[in-house]
């Protein structure tokens, strides 16, 4: 730790980077001659640095001869630091619900918490959190697969200001939980449910517009999920990757009602069909950025509507689509007058007099061969205070 990052800044970052960083910064810190160097007791020198200290971020790389000792520093510098705003553990798989106690010690003034990968933990501590910490506004439980829908309940009647949430791999939630975050949470945002597969859909039943921004990869989500899902109509990003259907059916076509969509990543979504993608094209003209990655229900019906109707469309992502022709590849030559970037590769119907053609007459498109996993804003912007 610097001395001046915590005396010229705002916030402050404690980070469990080697073995025995925090163990000697507790020790020292409690020595008579650290005290004497000072000239303070070592009561006041916590007193004074915690009063400005707004935040406390660990990442945290598992070593089992030093985990028991991290954790019991952590909960030393969480019980003397009463005013933060945020709190960041990633990696303390084994951290109890008991640490969760001195996390609430910060009250009203905490607005950020991250628990990543923080497997331990469970709703009644998730719920002594939530009902201390009235002012939560972000929050992330990514793999906390002890979490259920009872934790999501006591989440949403505690903290009713909460915008961002991410539940991404906490496998015990269903529509239940969802359904009582929009219930209670009016001005959430920002969602992440990827790879909760007990959750169809339903849940989003009544969702607020002010979601703007879902992630759902490999979600199994039904039709009429979809049809709740985009209820609210104010999603603007909108990520459906690797989307499983329970049904064996095409039920994007739903998307074509978000007329505020601007990024949408529909990659491996192998059920998409050219109907869905005509109506998508047609419905949504604020589209920015649009993966179909391995879409091989894409044929040429669904490119020449891509390049009719994307007239802000800035990039496309078409990468391994078995059924991208020469023929698809001139609709999105003739049209798409905004876009910027291409990423193409592994179409094995495109030939290399198709590309020169494409080349030549749009010279200001930037071909890309490498394959994005994912697009549009960072998703760390969602989850900054």
């Amino acid at each position: 730790m610097k001395q001046e990052a915590m005396d010229n800044s705002e916030e402050s970052y404690i980070s469990c980077l080697s073995d025995d960083c925090l163990l000697s910064i507790v020790s020292k810190l409690q020595s008579e001659s650290d005290r004497n160097a000072f000239g303070l007791t070592c009561k006041n020198w916590f007193k004074v640095r915690n009063v400005a200290r707004k935040s406390v971020v660990f990442h945290f790389s598992y070593n089992p001869k030093v985990y028991k000792e991290h954790a019991q520093c952590l909960a030393k510098i969480l019980a003397r630091s009463p005013y933060l705003k945020l709190i960041s553990l990633a990696g303390l798989t084994e951290l109890p619900d008991s640490a969760l106690y001195e996390v609430g010690s910060s009250g009203t003034s905490l607005m950020s918490l991250s628990l990543y990968c923080c497997s331990g933990i469970t709703d009644d501590g998730l719920a002594q959190v939530s009902f201390r910490c009235p002012n939560l506004v972000i929050v992330e439980l990514y793999r906390c697969i002890n979490i259920t829908d009872v934790g999501l309940e006591s989440l949403s009647q505690g903290c009713h200001a909460l915008k961002s949430l991410n539940i991404g791999y906490c496998t015990a939630i269903s529509d239940r939980g969802i359904s009582s975050i929009f219930r209670n949470c009016r001005n959430i945002s920002a969602l992440i449910i990827s790879y909760c597969r007990g959750v169809s859909g339903v849940g989003f039943r009544g969702c607020p517009s002010a979601l703007s921004y879902l992630e759902a990869e490999s979600c199994m989500l039904s039709p009429e999920g979809m049809l709740d899902i985009v209820s609210g109509g104010g999603l603007e990003y909108l990520n459906l990757y690797n989307l499983k259907s329970s049904a064996g059916l095409d039920s994007l076509g739903r998307v074509s009602s978000l007329t505020k969509l601007r990024f949408l990543n529909l990659r491996m979504c192998r059920y998409l069909t050219d109907d869905s993608v005509v109506a998508i094209a047609s419905s949504c003209p604020l589209i920015e950025e649009w993966s179909l990655v391995v879409c091989h229900g894409v044929h040429l019906p669904g490119w020449s509507a891509i390049g009719l109707y994307s007239n802000k469309l800035r990039i496309l992502h078409v990468n391994r689509c078995r059924n991208l022709c020469d023929q698809g590849l001139q609709a999105l030559k003739d049209g798409c007058m905004r876009l910027e970037v291409l990423h193409i590769n592994g179409c094995g119907k495109i030939t290399n007099t198709g590309l020169a053609l494409f080349s030549i007459a749009r010279p200001s498109v930037k071909r890309m061969m490498d394959e994005a996993m994912s697009i549009g804003p960072p998703i760390e912007d969602l989850f900054r205070l």
